[in-house]
Parts: C-alpha cells; structure tokens; sequence
C-alpha cells in the first residue's frame, strides 16, 4: 500500500518521493493516521477501508476550497484515492507548536465566514459529521435546511438507536422558527465541525483542519466552540470585533449545537440522549 501511495504522491508533486519511515499518529477514532518521512520531505496520511474513499474526497475538496479563500490556514491536500483496498487522503505535513494567537484565530474565521455562496445553504457534495453522513443538498431556506438535513436526519438516526425524544419532534421543529423572526442569516462558508481538536497553531499561525464544510450560519460554529469548554476568550472578542454577531446568537447556539449532541449519542451512545433531551426542553420553553 505504502509503495503505491508513494508513487501516487511523486505524480501529484512532480517530484519522486520514496517513504524510508512511517510513524502511527494518535488522535484519530475514525481513520488510521500516519506521518511518512522520505528525505527530507513528510506527509500526513489518512487511511481507511475503501468504502471511505468518497468521504476523503469530500475532505480535500474542502480544504482545497478553504485554501483558495486565503483566509485561514489549512493542510493543504496532496491526492487521495485506493492503494491495495485501503482508501487514502494525503495532506501537507503539518508541525504543530505551543505558540497560539487566538485574536488572529478569530479573525482569521471571520473573514472565511464572509465568504458566501450565491446557491444557498448547503454545499457541492454530501460529507460527514464525524462517522454520520452530513447531507448538503441545496436549500433556499435556512431554517429548512437546518430542520430536514440536520436536526431531522440526526432525529431519525438517533430513534433507530433507541433513543426518544421527551416531546413530540413536530412541536420542537416550530418551536424554532421564533429564533429566526428578525434574524436572516447569509449562507457563509462554516467549517462545520469547529471543537478544539480541529483548531491548533503552526509557527503561531492559526490552522484548522478535519471540516465538515458547508454553506450555513456562521453561527454553527461559534456555537460549537463553545460546546466542549470553548476556546480563550481572545478568540471571541476578536471575531466579534471582526464580524460582530447578531443579539440573538446566545438563544440560537443551543438548537446549533443540538446536532452535535444527537450525533455524538448515534457514535457514542451514553448520557448524550438525556443531553439532547434537556437541550430540547429549553429551545421549546
């Protein structure tokens, strides 16, 4: 597989590239991660079963259209594809340091959420959420997209599961629409799976990585910063500075991140149902 993805990295590049040394990398629970070394040259390779392979494809699109924006860094991709049944997605090396800028962090996505799509809400392709399908199909609307492709597919996922909900899912679907009386947001490019995992610094310079991308409210990830511990408070008040928030962005956060709860239940299960529930209770209060 190695000598296969070599060769396909010295297409890409133009310059042949023979791997000497592989190290596993840790942090992954979806894909097997490694760093290959030739010379003097690195590289990060994602690796998984081949039925992966259009979920890797969705990947570098992505970070392939984060990058053209030149508005925050991102591990640039190499090429993907099958080597002897296993699906591939090679990116940039990238050396991760403890030297952090979280005002240039939060301006940095400011100016990526200012690009917007003349489509909609929704996005060229469908990814994932983690291991979950995310469905993109194109929607005018933005509560509606966020009540069938996100809020409803998570619903229906999580009740196979056994998971149900304390109140009736008609009821917390209207209940939304009082969010959105005075407020239409504009169809910005999100990174869609915006945790702390996804945001580090190289050379002190911000880089995110692992989107799920989408055309949505850039509200979705501000929310989800927040969702497990949030991120320093620089980051917040420098965003803000940048591309200040509507007022009421504190009582929608909980119905962004109602997804990322449901989702986390359909992978892991636990105390993500009560969770969704009590979340659930105070968006219909």
């Amino acid at each position: 597989m190695w000598d296969e993805i070599a060769i396909a990295i010295s297409q890409a590049t133009g310059e042949r590239f023979t791997s000497d040394r592989r190290q596993a990398q840790s942090g992954g629970c979806i894909n097997q991660t490694t760093r290959i070394s030739g010379g003097q040259r690195q590289f990060f390779v994602k690796t998984n079963t081949a039925n992966c392979l259009d979920m890797f494809a969705a990947e570098a699109i992505a970070l392939k259209q984060i990058y053209a924006t030149h508005t925050i860094r991102v591990p640039q991709p190499i090429c993907w594809g099958i080597a002897n049944d296993m699906a591939y997605l090679v990116m940039e090396n990238l050396d991760l340091d403890d030297r952090q800028d979280w005002e240039a962090m939060g301006q940095n996505l400011a100016a990526m959420h200012r690009v917007t799509s003349e489509r909609g809400f929704g996005w060229e392709r469908n990814n994932v959420i983690g291991a979950t399908p995310q469905i993109n199909n194109w929607t005018h609307s933005w509560l509606d997209f966020w009540i069938e492709y996100r809020l409803a597919f998570q619903f229906n996922l999580a009740k196979r599961k056994g998971w149900r909900c304390n109140i009736p899912e008609e009821k917390v679907y209207k209940a939304l629409s009082r969010f959105f009386d005075d407020y239409q947001p504009q169809p910005s490019m999100v990174h869609g799976d915006l945790w702390g995992g996804n945001a580090a610094f190289v050379d002190g310079e911000p880089v995110i990585f692992d989107p799920a991308l989408y055309f949505g409210d850039r509200e979705v990830d501000l929310a989800m910063t927040e969702l497990f511990g949030g991120f320093p408070s620089q980051f917040y008040r420098a965003y803000q500075v940048a591309y200040p928030l509507n007022s009421g962005y504190q009582q929608r956060k909980t119905l962004y991140n109602l997804y990322h709860i449901l989702n986390h239940f359909n992978l892991f299960g636990g105390g993500y149902g009560s969770q969704a529930n009590r979340m659930i209770e105070n968006i219909c209060q």
